[in-house]
């Protein structure tokens, strides 16, 4: 399973690319990007820490 972010309600603020213990997300030009899906190993940090609900995991 790998991160996936919802961009309708994603709003920017990064704290994923902060929280990944794994740099699977990366700030691309100010937007949070899933680039190292592979790295993911589904500790749900990033889903913890957003406050918008706009990742999940899916297979």
């Amino acid at each position: 399973m790998y991160p996936e972010i919802d961009k309708d309600k994603c709003t920017e603020c990064l704290t994923c690319v902060e929280v990944c213990p794994y740099e699977v997300f990366v700030n691309d030009k100010g937007k949070a990007v899933v680039k190292n899906k592979e790295e993911c190993i589904e500790c749900g940090e990033c889903i913890r820490n957003c406050d918008f609900n706009a990742i999940r995991l899916i297979e």
